[in-house]
């Protein structure tokens, strides 16, 4: 994700022409769709069980839906993966029968642990029952589950590796941190949260007096209201479609930080599922200056309003103000969460 205020100069991260990534401070991706197409087909096709019933093997992917990405902020390593998988198997009996069946996966993805995943097998339709089932159901899953690992472990190492560009002063990266990620499930979604913030932000002071604008913006979300209400004011929502960490108390006169401190503020009035409202600054306003802001939630059956009021704004800042918020908050929640 770009940075909030990105084309503005007061705001950018320094990164140099010769590819020195200033600190490490920006969130690099890299697309390792392709591999991890080839290497999930290399490694499910090696898969061949034995036992007294006969022989199984993997003969071939039928179908391998899915993307994978690498993603680096602040010398930590995020991985993204997400496929559903059929495999066919074929089976030959201790006489010599041959018989032919499929192994299902809809759910590798980072948000399942190696153990969670729903792994079937079964016999083609035309296929006369066999003991073979029984070995690939007691063997071959325990097979398909290890090597599916084997493609997590792999994608973790063999990429760890030059996602860390050496920083302006030529020093090498330290050795990158890869997150382990904590699940949150929700009615509808299950998201991933990166660590807690380690700083804490300070309660908002009073505003000083300067010349300021307004604007308002209006947004459709297709989810309902309480879920779009909950992904403003949850921490583990904001940190996922922030992509960093952040301080965030979900309640009237909590405060909350984001985006590496360039964002924070109070919560100063909250009515579950229909309005937020909230003191608001970014880091380069002058200080303890904040705007005013309200967000309400209109349900309109199967999507939600969104219409945003902002007041206070310093003069000069409203358009980099509209766009962040645009960019940074309407359009990461649609892209993260389907929205």
């Amino acid at each position: 994700m770009a940075k909030w205020g990105e084309g503005d100069p007061r705001w950018i991260v320094e990164e140099r022409a010769d590819a020195t990534n200033v600190n490490n401070w920006h969130w690099t991706e890299r697309d390792v769709s392709a591999w991890s197409s080839e290497r999930l087909r290399q490694l499910l096709l090696a898969i061949r069980v034995e036992g007294p019933e006969g022989v199984c093997e993997v003969t071939d992917v039928s179908k391998l839906d899915g993307e994978a990405s690498i993603n680096n902020r602040k010398g930590k390593l995020f991985f993204f993966y997400e496929f559903q998988l059929r495999a066919n198997w074929l089976g030959t009996s201790c006489s010599g029968v041959k018989y032919r069946g499929t192994i299902d996966v809809p759910n590798l993805s980072d948000e399942n642990d190696e153990d969670d995943l729903d792994i079937s097998v079964s016999l083609c339709k035309d296929q006369p029952s066999t003991p073979l089932l029984d070995l690939m159901k007691r063997s071959g899953i325990k097979e398909v589950r290890m090597v599916l690992g084997q493609y997590v472990h792999d994608l973790k190492s063999d990429f760890s590796q030059g996602m860390i560009l050496p920083t302006a002063d030529g020093q090498k990266p330290s050795t990158p941190v890869v997150t382990k990620k904590k699940q949150v499930k929700t009615s509808k979604i299950q998201i991933t949260s990166e660590a807690k913030s380690s700083s804490s932000p300070v309660p908002c002071p009073t505003g000083s007096r300067i010349q300021t604008c307004c604007f308002s913006l209006k947004e459709t979300f297709l989810t309902s209201a309480d879920e779009l209400y909950r992904t403003f004011i949850n921490q583990e929502f904001v940190q996922v479609f922030t992509r960093s960490a952040a301080t965030v108390d979900g309640r009237r006169g909590g405060i909350f930080q984001l985006l590496d401190g360039s964002v924070s503020g109070e919560f100063s009035k909250l009515v579950p599922d229909q309005r937020i409202e909230m003191r608001w600054r970014f880091r380069t306003w002058p200080n303890d200056h904040y705007a005013t802001i309200s967000l309400e939630l209109v349900d309109r059956g199967d999507a939600t309003e969104l219409k945003l009021e902002c007041r206070g704004v310093p003069a000069g800042e409203e358009e980099t103000t509209r766009e962040g918020w645009n960019r940074f908050y309407f359009q990461a929640i649609k892209q993260t969460f389907g929205y």
